[in-house]
């Protein structure tokens, strides 16, 4: 089982998590395991990291390709929103998370998992293959108002409606089982000089019935609501994500962290007495470099943000 990838803004992402010897860290989506072992090197036989995933196939390659280094290290099959788990199984607060959001390159690359639009396989795309809900129910049993908005709405597709309304037209002869199938019916609906422009044209609809089937957004929400009360004082949380929906969550969640305060606009003064318990470490988020783009295409549009948990000293300042 090969989960090597290129882990992406790798180099700024260690140093955005500050990594020091005597803390306990957190990869909440380990996959391959390329940005822990970053974590891991720079960790000694007294530190712990705890290392997530709601695949298991990517929990039993991490723990191989982990097992070199001297650190301690726990694998959790959970998803990143689940914080009272992370928190028990680091044995408190921890110093450092990082967040690598999305589908995996080898996610896409096993043909049976059904999440590439390249190749034809039976349709899935769970993350988790515990979970019952799979693309085919997504793609089988919505109503073709709800399919119009999940593909309208995670994939930004501009021709949802044609889509959904070709999707429950041919699902009327027999179910879509195929990847290829899903592929055919996607660029019917969508117009021949439309197809010939921008990405690949069903790639917007897979995102969007991947992200309904592994409800990635709403697992997001919840972590970055959760996530930060679990880091120690000095601690980090180091967010990448690839598609504006994510990056917006991100955004808006660690603003609202920044700045609590719910009192009215029109007070003069604060009144409710919430203060900010982070600080923010990237002022704009961090891309990637032409160079890594160039090696690496999939880091083209991701993202880097990071906030820092403050002590209680600094919140009272």
């Amino acid at each position: 089982m090969d989960f090597s990838h290129t882990p992406v803004l790798y180099r700024e992402a260690l140093e955005a998590l500050a990594v020091r010897p005597g803390g306990t860290y957190v990869d909440g989506t380990v996959g391959g395991a390329g940005h822990a072992s970053g974590i891991a090197e720079r960790l000694g036989g007294s530190d712990l990291l705890v290392c997530v995933d709601r695949d298991e196939r990517a929990l039993a390659a991490a723990e191989e390709r982990l097992a070199p280094y001297e650190c301690s290290k726990v694998f959790l099959h959970a998803n990143y929103s689940e914080a009272d788990r992370i928190e028990r199984a680091a044995g408190g607060k921890v110093d450092g998370i990082l967040l690598d959001l999305g589908v995996s390159s080898h996610q896409l690359d096993t043909v049976e998992r059904g999440f590439s639009y390249m190749q034809d396989a039976p349709i899935d795309m769970r993350m988790d293959e515990s979970e019952p809900t799979t693309a085919y129910d997504v793609v089988n049993r919505y109503s073709e108002a709800d399919l119009a908005g999940i593909i309208r709405m995670y994939g930004e597709e501009k021709w949802a409606s044609r889509i959904a309304k070709f999707i429950v037209e041919a699902r009327r002869n027999h179910p879509i089982t195929r990847t290829g199938e899903l592929v055919d019916i996607i660029k019917a609906a969508i117009p021949a000089k439309a197809r010939r422009e921008g990405p690949h044209p069903a790639k917007r609809t897979f995102q969007a019935i991947r992200i309904e089937v592994n409800r990635e957004l709403e697992h997001l929400e919840l972590a970055m609501e959760r996530l930060p009360d679990i880091l120690a004082p000095g601690g980090r949380i180091a967010v990448i994500t690839f598609h504006s929906l994510e990056d917006r969550i991100v955004k808006e969640a660690f603003a609202k962290r920044l700045n609590p305060c719910t009192c009215p606009k029109e007070f003069p003064v604060c009144v409710c007495g919430k203060v900010a318990d982070v600080r923010k470490v990237t002022g704009k988020p961090v891309i990637p470099s032409q160079e890594e783009i160039e090696q690496n295409p999939r880091a083209r549009s991701a993202k880097l943000r990071v906030i820092e948990k403050l002590g209680q000293q600094d919140r009272d300042r």
